[in-house]
């Protein structure tokens, strides 16, 4: 007997039952069931069913009748049409896009759309990861051979053009697989920066913020800029760090964002061009497991306005990165790193996934996933984790909280 294939397509508002009615008709029939996708948003279904089972069967009309009598008897509409020419189960997507914004507007998202048709992309699904403190939709998308740079480009312009966040990632299962990530302190993991908070105790806060704004930009060696800036602190008693390590402020989103990746079994660590004895008390609070940072020089209770020891600059952010790996025993590929400016472009570049936070343009240019909003709990959707999970996870620790946004 010829067998043939139909999709049955129920669409309407949710509710208990629906699933039953439908399955408890095509028992009765005994066909053979290829595959089920559902998707719910705001309570409107759309369920659909791929069947195989004889050709006479599934054309016929007492089958049909029981299908739509079953749906219609639930309130809900249904349609049923031969599909013996579809694949069971759709080849992946090539990548993932995943779209920030507050808000993301409608001519944002069409623009989008536009220009990845353009290059014959085509968007295989849509999901909403998060309402908060940011809009976020993930795309999974099927990119035509060797135009992955060039979709690149083209996003990055959208996203300047439109006031959104765009990040574009290899569909892979190495997306799921990261088990390490490093932060940047100043002006990453922490708002504001430490050289300054303790050059302000030296009364240098603008001599120094000048010159660490030009070595985030790139524009100084950062060894030598940071010898110049540590020059200013000589003679401020060593209270100063306990003072300045007592006044951080964390940047909004941080503990979230830690708490839900050491509940995921990540590694989690920093790397500074800052200074241990104000960065390791955070350090401790927040369980990180590895920090790599600069020390300042302290003498009879003094600061000498030296680091002692090897700096941690440009090139110090990647060998830390490096070594954090190979102490977790994770491969490279596997790594994520967090930063803002010009000294962690090593870093970023020998991660797994490099991602510039609230960036200077020199590292925004190398990273491959550049975040705008001040809000660190953006980096968790850029790895696939939805607002929806981060706050179920919270609330069986009684944890969940939504601070309201200013502005709002």
């Amino acid at each position: 007997m010829p067998k043939a294939s139909v999709l049955i397509t129920v669409t309407g508002v949710d509710q208990p039952g629906v699933t039953s009615a439908l399955f408890e008709v095509l028992a009765q029939h005994r066909v053979e069931l290829l595959n089920v996708e559902q998707v719910v948003i705001r309570k409107r279904l759309t369920l659909g069913v791929l069947l195989s089972g004889p050709s006479e069967v599934l054309d016929g009309r007492e089958f049909r009748g029981a299908v739509e009598a079953a749906i219609h008897g639930v309130g809900l509409d249904v349609s049923i049409e031969r599909s013996d020419d579809l694949p069971v189960i759709r080849q992946p997507s090539t990548h993932t896009m995943v779209l920030l914004g507050r808000p993301i507007t409608a001519q944002a998202f069409g623009v989008l759309a536009t220009e990845a048709a353009k290059l014959g992309v085509n968007i295989d699904n849509i999901r909403g990861v998060s309402d908060y403190p940011v809009t976020g939709l993930e795309l999974q998308v099927s990119v035509p051979p060797g135009i992955g740079k060039q979709l690149q480009t083209a996003m990055a312009a959208v996203a300047a053009a439109e006031q959104v966040d765009i990040a574009l990632e290899a569909a892979s299962l190495s997306r799921r697989a990261k088990r390490l990530i490093v932060f940047d302190v100043d002006s990453t993991l922490i708002q504001g920066e430490v050289i300054e908070m303790l050059a302000a105790r030296a009364g240098a806060e603008a001599k120094v913020a000048a010159i660490t704004e030009a070595a985030m930009r790139g524009e100084l060696d950062f060894a030598e800029s940071l010898r110049e800036r540590v020059a200013t602190l000589e003679g401020l008693p060593a209270s100063v760090v306990d003072e300045v390590a007592d006044e951080l402020e964390l940047t909004p989103g941080a503990r979230t964002t830690l708490r839900t990746l050491r509940r995921l079994g990540y590694h989690c660590g920093v790397v500074s061009g800052g200074f241990r004895q104000v960065i390791d008390p955070l350090a401790h609070e927040l369980m990180l497991d590895y920090v790599a940072a600069n020390e300042l020089e302290i003498v009879n209770g003094k600061l000498t306005g030296r680091v002692v020891g090897e700096i941690v600059d440009r090139p110090g952010k990647a060998k830390a990165l490096r070594d954090f790996a190979q102490q977790a025993g994770v491969p490279m590929e596997q790594t994520v790193a967090v930063g803002d400016g010009a000294n962690d472009i090593d870093m970023l570049s020998a991660a797994g996934l490099g991602v510039a936070f609230n960036a200077k343009p020199a590292l925004r240019e190398v990273a491959d996933a550049s975040l705008s909003y001040p809000y660190l709990d953006t980096v968790l959707f850029i790895l696939g984790v939805t607002r929806g999970e981060i706050e179920a996870a919270d609330a069986m620790d009684g944890t969940v909280r939504r601070v309201e946004i200013p502005g709002e």
